[in-house]
């Protein structure tokens, strides 16, 4: 028998070079390349559509795809309205978050309306019953197959044709053309590819359970998140019940949606008014505190920033963010203390997002500002305010997208001042809220009280 030969695959582009480098030579990544078997050429399905033939894009018949609703609308709302016909959506998340309890009640929904296929490779059949069984679900047409060859997944679909299929999870399946072991480069890339082109070819709508890395990176060559239409991440803090779930790639609605969930003894439930889980309940206004809304896609959240500012202990005085970014923390104290007049260069400055989101725009400034600006002078802001604006350099207060929406929505919640930048003024008043318009960062700190 001829000694096999091996092979150096990179995790993130799926380029192969036959010896190992520290440094990817077709993506330039850093220590992405890893041990894999060289395979013979692989037997694949024939193409799913006809080659070699020139159509004018303007004759094309061009009609929107049937979706299948899953019966939570915070998913629904994610992945843009429900799944698509013959799509193919990845759904990733830490070890216990909740992905197979989420996918268990939505199939449970969707076998009342269409055919559904329920694949697992981690656990057994007995296990995914007592689930249900815990859950309360109503799986009296759920269709369960444990398995993880991949040969006989695709020889199940092809004769059951079912609407939607659960592959849960993919690091599990194997195919026998490939000698690897499951959850290698060679065979998560394999399977995911045959299983895409099968979902296409069929109209089956495949949704595909991955792992992610301790760093929170989908597991598996970064191909994977290439070939599938919708890449999902299903986040939260074990220690805490809400459960956040965000597209990253929808190639059939929009990016950067967030739906909401609270885990609960019969699973996980709807949270309709996110922006109470964000907002802490203090009996009177407390200095550090100040209330932005954010921008989830389409949504609209109200989230609380907290700050605290304390005398530094040590020569290097400490700057901490927790759910913002720590960067932009240093570039806003340097200009409250050139624009504005007040210096932290000897104090501790920490700022959180309550609630545990992650706020990644820049609307946020201006409220990370005077919430700083709050604790430094122990001085609370006013009573039901919100503030968003972004922050420039030479101190100007810069617009932010979707001004009137926001406003609306912390109106809806009664709060009654707003503190935004100028371009953001709306032409029409919004009822019972008091809009006070700023243009510069001076400004807005004589408005904090």
């Amino acid at each position: 028998m001829a000694k096999q030969k091996s092979i150096y695959t990179c995790t993130e582009c799926g380029g192969q070079t036959l010896k190992w480098q520290g440094q990817c030579p077709h993506c330039q990544s850093w220590n992405t390349l890893v041990e894999t078997i060289d395979e013979k050429p692989i037997t694949r399905f024939s193409p799913i559509s006809k080659t070699g033939q020139v159509q004018n894009l303007s004759t094309i018949e061009a009609h929107e795809e049937p979706r299948y609703p899953t019966g939570l609308e915070e998913l629904d709302r994610v992945l843009g309205g429900g799944i698509v016909q013959g799509g193919v959506v990845l759904l990733g998340g830490d070890p216990g978050i909740g992905k197979s309890t989420l996918l268990l009640q939505a199939v449970s929904y969707m076998s009342a309306h269409h055919q559904v296929l329920y694949v697992s490779g981690e656990e057994s059949a007995q296990q995914v019953a007592l689930r249900a069984k815990r859950l309360a679900l109503n799986v009296n047409a759920v269709d369960l197959l444990a398995e993880i060859q991949l040969e006989k997944i695709q020889s199940v679909l092809t004769e059951r044709k079912p609407a939607v299929a659960v592959i849960d999870s993919i690091q599990t399946i194997y195919s026998e053309v490939l000698q690897s072991a499951p959850g290698s480069v060679a065979q998560v890339r394999e399977c995911a590819a045959q299983l895409t082109r099968l979902a296409k070819s069929s109209g089956t709508c495949i949704i595909l359970v991955g792992h992610v890395t301790k760093e929170g990176a989908l597991a598996g060559p970064r191909v994977l998140e290439h070939m599938v239409d919708t890449v999902l991440y299903f986040e939260g803090d074990l220690h805490s019940s809400f459960r956040m779930i965000r597209a990253f790639k929808n190639r059939f609605g929009a990016v950067n949606e967030l739906g909401v969930f609270a885990m609960g003894e019969k699973g996980l439930r709807e949270v309709k008014n996110p922006s109470a889980l964000f907002l802490s309940h203090h009996d009177a206004q407390v200095p550090g505190s100040c209330i932005m809304v954010t921008q989830e896609g389409s949504r609209p959240l109200l989230v609380e920033i907290q700050a605290l500012v304390d005398e530094a202990h040590s020569p290097n005085p400490r700057r901490l963010c927790v759910g913002l970014e720590q960067n932009r923390l240093a570039m806003l104290l340097a200009v409250l203390h050139r624009h504005a007049g007040m210096a932290c260069f000897d104090q501790d400055v920490f700022v959180n997002a309550v609630g545990g989101v992650k706020i990644t725009e820049p609307g946020a400034d201006l409220a990370v500002l005077l919430a700083i600006v709050s604790s430094l002078k122990n001085r609370p802001l006013a009573e039901k305010m919100v503030v968003i604006g972004e922050i420039g350099l030479a101190g100007e207060i810069r617009p932010v997208q979707r001004g009137q929406e926001r406003l609306k929505e912390a109106a809806k919640l009664g709060f009654k001042r707003a503190l935004i930048p100028t371009a953001n003024k709306p032409k029409q008043p919004i009822g019972g809220m008091d809009v006070i318009a700023v243009q510069r960062v001076a400004e807005a700190v004589a408005h904090m009280v």
